[in-house]
């Protein structure tokens, strides 16, 4: 009778029948997508996330206006035409338009690495010169009297530290000195630090948020949970820094989210738009006829202190500007300009 071999079955191998091993042939990784280049080159030069978000959707964009041609087909003529259909399709800013323009001479120069002689040529935007919205300080008073619990507290850190909105909601424990009635601003605008006024009028409130956000910190530990993100390398160095009190955010989210990259349970800062609704509904409420946002209170800080006499070089230092000349646009609310002159029709038609 003979045997029958399927092809599933297996025979033993006869003796001294020497074993051949093949070499699998090395698979080579698949080259990293545009746009995670686009990231790689931001964070490799230390940019913040808000640039690499930003600069990442204005690529896309630039992209699907050509019909996801590759951008290294690409030059003069094709961002050209697509920063025109900004200004005369979209109706954009000139700051929305020359932040295009910088992503795209990002993409073009740091991540497909050309060196065109093009891209000194293409013409930025000309910006019109804008004076802030100020708030007197009754309206300062009324808008932050209607504002209740966390809201409340960021806006008079707002108004009486001078901090951009960013700056305060990402600010941490140990940024606080009550004992010097300062704040330390981390990486603000431009990646520098700075120190600031706390305001004395702060402090008791602050204190008393700190205590909650204490205990709140403690139940996340005790639950398994009670990390934050760490500036860059900083969790390798120290991994469990981020569960220590120090390094906790002054204004914690409500939620937590999982990070699959750590396995850490985290709470992120409270978010920006938190307290944007909340301002625009207390201008709402106290009825004031300006378009005032979480930034007026910054304009309104730096006026009402040059309105005090302070030095305009340190009220440059307290905003964390690099130049005066930036400073001195809040020099337009003082007895230097129209508010100081006396009209001559209060001379002539004065009855």
């Amino acid at each position: 009778m003979a045997l029958q071999i399927s092809a599933g079955m297996r025979y033993p191998r006869p003796p001294d029948t020497p074993i051949v091993v093949r070499e699998s042939s090395p698979i080579s990784p698949r080259p990293p997508k545009l746009l995670d280049r686009v990231r790689e080159a931001n964070r490799l030069r230390h940019g913040s996330r808000s640039t690499e978000k930003s600069y990442v959707g204005w690529i896309r964009r630039y992209i699907l206006f050509h019909g996801k041609r590759h951008p290294a087909e690409m030059g003069a003529p094709e961002v050209t035409r697509f920063l025109s259909s900004l200004a005369v399709e979209g109706r954009v800013a000139a700051s929305t338009q020359n932040q295009a323009l910088s992503a795209l001479l990002f993409l073009y120069r740091h991540v497909l690495h050309q060196d065109l002689p093009w891209l000194d040529d293409v013409v930025r935007a000309k910006r019109p010169a804008r004076l802030p919205i100020v708030l007197t300080r009754d309206e300062v008073r009324a808008v932050i009297f209607e504002l209740d619990g966390t809201p409340r507290l960021m806006a008079t850190l707002l108004y009486g530290s001078g901090l951009r909105l960013l700056e305060c909601a990402r600010l941490r424990v140990q940024d606080i000195d009550f004992a010097t009635n300062q704040i330390i601003v981390r990486d603000g605008k431009g990646a520098k630090d700075r120190v600031t006024v706390l305001p004395a009028v702060a402090k008791a409130p602050l204190a008393r948020h700190l205590q909650r956000v204490k205990r709140q910190h403690e139940a996340d530990l005790a639950h398994g949970a009670g990390w934050v993100e760490l500036p860059w390398a900083l969790a390798r160095k120290y991994p469990n820094a981020g569960r220590e009190w120090p390094w906790q955010w002054i204004f914690p989210a409500t939620r937590f989210y999982f990070d699959r990259a750590t396995g850490q349970r985290r709470r992120h800062h409270l978010h920006e738009t938190v307290v944007q609704r909340a301002v625009i509904e207390a201008v709402r409420r106290a009825r004031l006829a300006k378009r005032a946002t979480p930034h007026t209170f910054r304009h309104s800080f730096a006026t009402h202190l040059l309105e005090d006499g302070r030095d305009i070089r340190t009220v440059q230092e307290l905003l964390g500007h690099n130049d005066v000349s930036t400073t001195m646009i809040y020099t337009h609310v003082l007895n230097r300009g129209p508010a100081g002159v006396t009209s001559p029709a209060d001379r002539v038609l004065d009855p």
